[in-house]
């Protein structure tokens, strides 16, 4: 084992990904009600996002599919919208780690993670921009640690659940699949890059199961469990 994949929401940050979603876009949406209505807004975003998560065009960033979805037959002043969007990011989002419950056991994770020599990957569902995602690792004090990589909708083509996520992060990285693990507490979205050969550890503490799968990690247990397990695999050279 050489590289550890950690998703965000839910496992490396310890909050209910459904209330943090729904407190995000009524935040979000308020923010935006000068520019157009609230009710228009969640649409166009909700919509965006599932282009996003559909698109299968390799060619197209998920930033560059969600915005031409958003604008498509909108009339508006795009680049009001884009100026507000980048000024809610900077000073209002930050607030919403309040639907965080203080966990530090994150921080010694990938503490323990890096000082045994794994490469670090933060895969987290790349729906949001990189400022939203720093920002969350700001809330664990988890944004100085050394990462191979950290996706975002700028930087991929393809969102979970799909498998070309995770061959997009293979290929990025240069990991092979027999080489990496993937941390996640979604049993649809992180256990399936299990078909690329990649192990799987499923997190239970905040754990996300919407279509009641059987699930079949290869490691299971919490966010304590899984501090016992990575000392368990001693470097990542191993």
């Amino acid at each position: 084992m050489k590289t550890l994949l950690f998703d965000l929401d839910g496992t490396l940050l310890p909050l209910d990904t459904d209330e943090f979603i729904e407190n995000y876009i009524k935040m979000l949406s308020h923010e935006m009600k000068d520019l157009m209505p609230q009710d228009l807004f969640v649409k166009k975003l909700l919509d965006s996002t599932y282009a996003m998560i559909n698109n299968t065009d390799p060619a197209k960033t998920n930033s560059e599919v969600f915005w031409e979805h958003f604008f498509q037959d909108l009339e508006c002043d795009k680049s009001a919208v884009l100026s507000k969007i980048d000024e809610f990011y900077t000073k209002k989002f930050p607030s919403l780690k309040k639907v965080m419950r203080e966990n530090p056991m994150s921080y010694h994770i990938l503490k323990e993670a890096e000082s045994l020599g794994f490469e670090l990957v933060i895969a987290t569902n790349p729906i949001f921009p990189e400022i939203a995602i720093r920002e969350r690792l700001r809330w664990i004090n988890a944004e100085n640690f050394h990462y191979k990589l950290i996706t975002t909708y700028e930087n991929m083509h393809f969102a979970k659940p799909k498998v070309e996520y995770y061959e997009e992060i293979l290929s990025i990285t240069g990991a092979k699949p027999e080489e990496c693990l993937m941390i996640g507490n979604d049993v649809d979205e992180d256990l399936i890059a299990s078909k690329l050969g990649i192990k799987t550890f499923l997190v239970t503490d905040y754990l996300i199961n919407r279509n009641n799968k059987e699930p079949k990690p290869d490691y299971a247990g919490s966010l304590n469990d899984l501090l016992n397990f990575i000392k368990s695999l001693g470097g990542g050279s191993h």
